[in-house]
Protein backbone atom coordinates (compact mmCIF):
# COMPACT_ATOMS: atom_id res chain seq x y z
CA UNK A 1 0.00 0.00 0.00
CA UNK A 2 2.77 2.57 0.98
CA UNK A 3 4.27 2.00 -2.86
CA UNK A 4 0.95 2.98 -3.91
CA UNK A 5 0.79 6.41 -2.69
CA UNK A 6 3.06 8.35 -5.00
CA UNK A 7 1.41 6.54 -8.30
CA UNK A 8 -1.98 7.49 -7.04
CA UNK A 9 -0.76 11.53 -6.54
CA UNK A 10 0.01 11.53 -9.38
CA UNK A 11 -3.05 10.08 -11.20
CA UNK A 12 -5.09 12.20 -13.74
CA UNK A 13 -8.43 12.53 -12.76
CA UNK A 14 -8.35 11.40 -8.90
CA UNK A 15 -10.03 14.29 -6.92
CA UNK A 16 -9.48 12.44 -3.43
CA UNK A 17 -8.59 8.96 -1.92
CA UNK A 18 -7.53 7.41 0.65
CA UNK A 19 -5.88 3.78 1.45
CA UNK A 20 -7.70 1.43 4.15
CA UNK A 21 -6.60 -1.17 6.35
CA UNK A 22 -9.57 -3.52 7.30
CA UNK A 23 -10.58 -5.28 10.46
CA UNK A 24 -11.75 -8.63 11.24
CA UNK A 25 -15.75 -7.79 11.76
CA UNK A 26 -18.54 -6.17 9.95
CA UNK A 27 -18.18 -2.96 12.21
CA UNK A 28 -15.26 -0.70 13.52
CA UNK A 29 -12.85 -2.96 15.81
CA UNK A 30 -9.90 -3.98 17.44
CA UNK A 31 -8.81 -6.82 15.22
CA UNK A 32 -6.82 -6.08 11.22
CA UNK A 33 -6.75 -8.15 8.60
CA UNK A 34 -3.34 -7.69 6.96
CA UNK A 35 -4.39 -9.65 4.15
CA UNK A 36 -7.23 -6.98 2.95
CA UNK A 37 -6.82 -3.71 2.30
CA UNK A 38 -9.64 -1.10 -0.15
CA UNK A 39 -9.03 2.13 -1.97
CA UNK A 40 -11.71 4.48 -1.66
CA UNK A 41 -11.39 6.95 -4.41
CA UNK A 42 -13.43 9.99 -6.06
CA UNK A 43 -12.98 11.13 -9.64
CA UNK A 44 -13.53 13.82 -11.73
CA UNK A 45 -15.38 11.88 -14.49
CA UNK A 46 -16.19 8.41 -15.88
CA UNK A 47 -13.47 8.27 -18.28
CA UNK A 48 -10.81 9.07 -15.38
CA UNK A 49 -11.50 5.93 -13.75
CA UNK A 50 -11.37 4.30 -17.05
CA UNK A 51 -8.15 5.39 -17.45
CA UNK A 52 -6.64 4.30 -13.97
CA UNK A 53 -8.36 0.79 -14.34
CA UNK A 54 -7.48 0.03 -17.73
CA UNK A 55 -3.81 1.72 -17.87
CA UNK A 56 -2.54 2.16 -14.31
CA UNK A 57 0.18 -0.60 -12.85
CA UNK A 58 -2.06 -0.19 -9.63
CA UNK A 59 -5.05 -2.30 -10.35
CA UNK A 60 -2.85 -4.57 -12.58
CA UNK A 61 -0.81 -5.30 -9.91
CA UNK A 62 -3.67 -6.07 -7.30
CA UNK A 63 -5.25 -7.97 -9.89
CA UNK A 64 -2.24 -10.41 -10.45
CA UNK A 65 -1.93 -10.92 -6.78
CA UNK A 66 -5.23 -10.61 -5.01
CA UNK A 67 -7.07 -13.87 -4.34
CA UNK A 68 -10.21 -12.08 -4.28
CA UNK A 69 -11.41 -8.64 -5.34
CA UNK A 70 -14.81 -6.24 -5.25
CA UNK A 71 -15.56 -3.13 -6.76
CA UNK A 72 -18.19 -0.79 -6.64
CA UNK A 73 -18.99 2.32 -8.65
CA UNK A 74 -21.18 4.65 -6.36
CA UNK A 75 -23.11 7.87 -7.29
CA UNK A 76 -23.40 10.22 -3.61
CA UNK A 77 -26.94 11.16 -2.07
CA UNK A 78 -25.82 13.27 0.49
CA UNK A 79 -23.05 13.36 3.18
CA UNK A 80 -22.23 15.59 6.34
CA UNK A 81 -18.80 16.10 7.95
CA UNK A 82 -15.79 16.33 6.69
CA UNK A 83 -12.63 14.00 6.05
CA UNK A 84 -8.75 15.54 7.22
CA UNK A 85 -10.86 19.12 7.04
CA UNK A 86 -12.35 18.47 3.26
CA UNK A 87 -15.76 17.66 2.05
CA UNK A 88 -15.14 15.18 -0.48
CA UNK A 89 -18.65 14.68 -1.97
CA UNK A 90 -18.99 19.26 -2.45
CA UNK A 91 -16.79 18.36 -5.91
CA UNK A 92 -19.05 15.47 -7.31
CA UNK A 93 -22.81 16.28 -8.65
CA UNK A 94 -25.75 14.73 -6.27
CA UNK A 95 -27.08 11.42 -7.75
CA UNK A 96 -30.72 11.45 -8.62
CA UNK A 97 -33.45 10.74 -6.16
CA UNK A 98 -33.76 7.14 -6.02
CA UNK A 99 -36.73 4.75 -5.28
CA UNK A 100 -37.23 2.79 -1.86
CA UNK A 101 -36.14 -0.29 -3.12
CA UNK A 102 -32.95 0.38 -4.14
CA UNK A 103 -30.04 -0.59 -2.47
CA UNK A 104 -28.06 1.85 -0.29
CA UNK A 105 -24.54 2.11 0.41
CA UNK A 106 -23.03 3.92 3.56
CA UNK A 107 -20.16 5.47 4.45
CA UNK A 108 -18.79 6.16 8.39
CA UNK A 109 -15.88 8.09 8.80
CA UNK A 110 -14.53 9.49 12.60
CA UNK A 111 -11.35 10.83 14.05
CA UNK A 112 -11.25 9.09 17.65
CA UNK A 113 -10.65 11.28 20.56
CA UNK A 114 -7.47 9.11 22.21
CA UNK A 115 -9.38 10.25 25.32
CA UNK A 116 -12.10 8.37 24.52
CA UNK A 117 -11.11 5.42 22.89
CA UNK A 118 -11.56 3.29 25.67
CA UNK A 119 -15.06 3.58 25.67
CA UNK A 120 -15.25 3.98 21.99
CA UNK A 121 -14.27 0.59 22.18
CA UNK A 122 -16.18 -0.60 24.64
CA UNK A 123 -19.22 -0.10 22.94
CA UNK A 124 -18.22 -1.51 19.65
CA UNK A 125 -19.19 -5.16 20.35
CA UNK A 126 -22.62 -4.27 20.99
CA UNK A 127 -23.46 -2.49 17.40
CA UNK A 128 -21.59 -5.22 15.75
CA UNK A 129 -24.02 -7.57 17.32
CA UNK A 130 -27.23 -5.40 16.57
CA UNK A 131 -25.50 -5.36 12.84
CA UNK A 132 -25.06 -8.73 12.31
CA UNK A 133 -28.68 -9.56 13.10
CA UNK A 134 -30.05 -6.74 10.13
CA UNK A 135 -31.47 -8.72 7.66
CA UNK A 136 -31.30 -5.59 5.47
CA UNK A 137 -27.47 -5.45 5.84
CA UNK A 138 -25.83 -7.10 2.54
CA UNK A 139 -22.45 -6.38 3.61
CA UNK A 140 -20.38 -4.15 5.95
CA UNK A 141 -16.76 -3.99 7.24
CA UNK A 142 -14.80 -2.01 9.50
CA UNK A 143 -11.91 0.00 7.39
CA UNK A 144 -9.28 2.04 8.96
CA UNK A 145 -6.37 4.93 8.13
CA UNK A 146 -4.68 4.82 11.17
CA UNK A 147 -5.20 2.02 13.58
CA UNK A 148 -7.55 2.27 16.30
CA UNK A 149 -7.69 6.20 16.07
CA UNK A 150 -9.17 7.24 12.87
CA UNK A 151 -11.45 4.43 11.71
CA UNK A 152 -14.52 4.15 9.27
CA UNK A 153 -17.33 1.31 8.22
CA UNK A 154 -18.37 0.45 4.77
CA UNK A 155 -21.75 -1.17 4.49
CA UNK A 156 -24.58 -2.13 1.83
CA UNK A 157 -28.01 -2.40 2.56
CA UNK A 158 -30.96 -3.24 0.10
CA UNK A 159 -32.95 -0.11 0.79
CA UNK A 160 -32.89 3.22 2.67
CA UNK A 161 -35.57 1.78 5.01
CA UNK A 162 -32.84 -1.10 6.16
CA UNK A 163 -30.68 1.67 7.20
CA UNK A 164 -33.36 3.53 8.74
CA UNK A 165 -34.20 1.10 11.27
CA UNK A 166 -31.03 -0.18 11.84
CA UNK A 167 -29.73 3.94 12.61
CA UNK A 168 -32.62 4.63 14.72
CA UNK A 169 -34.50 1.26 16.02
CA UNK A 170 -31.68 -0.56 17.48
CA UNK A 171 -31.13 0.28 21.26
CA UNK A 172 -27.31 -0.46 21.17
CA UNK A 173 -26.30 2.03 17.99
CA UNK A 174 -28.81 4.91 19.77
CA UNK A 175 -27.20 4.77 22.63
CA UNK A 176 -23.64 5.11 20.69
CA UNK A 177 -25.28 7.79 18.79
CA UNK A 178 -26.45 9.91 22.02
CA UNK A 179 -22.50 9.13 23.78
CA UNK A 180 -21.27 10.65 20.63
CA UNK A 181 -22.54 13.39 21.49
CA UNK A 182 -22.77 14.02 24.98
CA UNK A 183 -19.06 12.90 25.62
CA UNK A 184 -17.40 14.57 22.14
CA UNK A 185 -16.01 11.04 21.15
CA UNK A 186 -14.96 12.19 17.72
CA UNK A 187 -12.85 15.70 16.57
CA UNK A 188 -14.41 14.42 13.82
CA UNK A 189 -16.25 12.66 11.85
CA UNK A 190 -18.12 11.88 8.03
CA UNK A 191 -21.20 9.92 7.21
CA UNK A 192 -22.37 9.88 3.37
CA UNK A 193 -24.99 7.56 1.69
CA UNK A 194 -24.78 6.32 -2.38
CA UNK A 195 -26.25 4.85 -4.92
CA UNK A 196 -24.33 1.83 -6.28
CA UNK A 197 -24.25 1.72 -9.67
CA UNK A 198 -22.07 -0.76 -11.14
CA UNK A 199 -20.14 -3.48 -9.52
CA UNK A 200 -17.82 -6.46 -10.49
CA UNK A 201 -16.02 -8.85 -8.23
CA UNK A 202 -17.09 -11.14 -5.22
CA UNK A 203 -16.73 -10.13 -1.34
CA UNK A 204 -16.18 -13.36 0.79
CA UNK A 205 -17.60 -15.57 -2.18
CA UNK A 206 -20.25 -14.07 -3.43
CA UNK A 207 -21.41 -10.64 -4.96
CA UNK A 208 -23.09 -8.78 -2.47
CA UNK A 209 -26.01 -6.91 -4.57
CA UNK A 210 -26.71 -10.15 -7.14
CA UNK A 211 -29.39 -10.31 -4.28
Amino acid sequence: MAFDRPVLRRTSGLLFWRLLGTGRGTSMSLGADPRRWALFAVWRDERSLRDFLERSPIPARWRREAQESWQVRLAPLASRGRWNGVDPFAITPAAEPYGPAGPIAVLTRASIRPSRMVAFYRSVPGVDRLLREQDGCLASIGMGEWPLIRQATFSLWRDAAAVRDFAYRGRAHQQVIERVRACDWYSEEMFARFVPYGNEGTWNGADPLAR
